[in-house]
């Protein structure tokens, strides 16, 4: 079917995939980031630990996120604003100043050990010192994501997502036993072994990330801003039927598309590394260096690609949920279709998050520790987050015409 459609106050044209591809933006973006190489690592020690015991996790947290990442979408484009400015604004300050603080902590760790991950990996591509992909990889992401300008910035992470399909190309070179991958997936199996529990809860850390949470709602008043038909829902409540459709669309879509990636990386450990005995994995380099004499030198680069790929996706969602959240705290000029002289301190943010991450890579500081603080502190903020989130939604104050927007298509 061809044509032109009206999305969200946006004239799309085209048809059948295409339209669909038009309509995703936000909601793919941080699905695909949330498979990030710490996330990578995360189900590569899930696999190979377990074989394919916690593949039924991928299909319970899947609901979770998307119900939690359409809540934040509905937020931004219904107010106008961030998470955090919605605290700001409703809420005192001394809930909003301690969340933001740990969320900024939380995201550089993680942004040191993303980055990490990839020099790791292209070191073991292409040779060469790690340490010089990190300085690399972390100045590629602060330069663009601070000199591109907004629609295009968009556009290349939206094309980045296509990194994460690295993942199925793996699963096509290797022997997988599809019967226990389907049992594992509908029928839970339980342990009352420490690690086991320890990996259910990692597992849901990794999907339910507050830093999502923050760039989701953010994107979406971004992308209201940027495309001049579209208004916040309190303003025009009669765009609320197509943005909720879209917003839905969108996130399912790339919820989806994440839990599947997730899924992938889970079974091609299980199938490589857990089958051959080997279970220790404490990072996605690690894993992707197992798989090599296992699976081939084929399974090994695209596996490696990914972690590249999906870091690239993964650093500038992590920096950018921490400009956003302590921009809107401290009532900065904020957002990425700004100039960096209009929003100085949005920026900087940014550079001083994505570089100073990297520089944990120089520290003396174990980076699977620091990771294990940073999933730490990111379920202490997330417990809170979506509390306040879901008292936003039901506070007609907040969402006004929003909080009842219907979701089917309008009449």
């Amino acid at each position: 079917m061809t044509g032109t459609t009206a999305r969200d106050g946006k004239r799309v044209a085209g048809g059948g995939w295409r339209r669909v591809w038009r309509a995703l933006g936000p909601g793919l973006i941080t699905g695909a980031a949330d498979d990030d190489p710490s996330g990578i690592a995360t189900y590569s020690q899930a696999g190979a630990q377990l074989g394919y015991a916690l593949n039924w996790t991928i299909l319970l947290t899947f609901p979770l996120t998307a119900a939690v990442q359409e809540i934040s979408a509905r937020i931004g484009r219904t107010t106008g604003k961030g998470i955090a400015g919605n605290i700001r604004e409703h809420y005192p300050g001394w809930l909003l100043q301690p969340i933001v603080l740990l969320l900024v902590i939380a995201n550089t760790i993680n942004i040191g050990a993303d980055v990490g991950a990839m020099g790791n990996a292209a070191a073991l591509l292409a040779g060469g010192p790690q340490l010089v992909y990190v300085v690399g990889f972390g100045v590629v992401c602060t330069t663009l994501e601070i000199t591109m300008p907004y629609g295009r910035y968009a556009a290349v992470l939206k094309w980045l997502t296509l990194a994460l399909f690295a993942y199925f190309g793996t699963l096509m070179v290797i022997k997988v036993p599809w019967e226990e991958v389907a049992i594992g997936l509908v029928l839970p199996t339980f342990s009352w072994q420490a690690s086991f529990w320890t990996m259910v809860l990692a597992i849901f850390g990794t999907t339910i990330s507050p830093y999502l949470f923050f760039w989701r709602a953010s994107q979406e008043v971004e992308e209201t801003e940027a495309i001049v038909e579209r208004k916040p829902l309190v303003d025009k409540p009669k765009q609320g039927p197509d943005a909720i459709n879209r917003i839905r669309l969108d996130t399912v879509v790339g919820m989806a598309f994440s839990n599947l990636v997730a899924l992938a990386i889970i079974v091609t450990s299980a199938a490589t590394l857990n089958a051959n005995g080997i279970t220790d994995i404490d990072t996605a380099s690690q894993a992707a260096e197992a798989l090599r004499p296992i699976a081939g030198p084929f399974a090994f680069a695209v596996f490696t690609l990914g972690i590249v790929g999906t870091g690239l996706l993964a650093v500038p969602v992590l920096a950018g949920a921490a400009a956003y959240a302590l921009a809107e705290a401290r009532k900065w000029p904020l957002g990425l279709a700004r100039q960096p002289r209009q929003a100085k301190a949005f920026y900087a943010t940014i550079a001083v998050a994505t570089l100073g991450g990297a520089m944990i890579n120089f520290a003396p500081i174990n980076p699977i520790k620091a990771l294990i603080f940073s999933a730490v502190v990111n379920g202490v903020v997330a417990v809170p987050i979506m509390a306040i989130m879901m008292h936003m939604t039901a506070n007609p104050k907040i969402m006004a015409a929003g909080c009842a927007l219907p979701a089917g298509p309008r009449r």
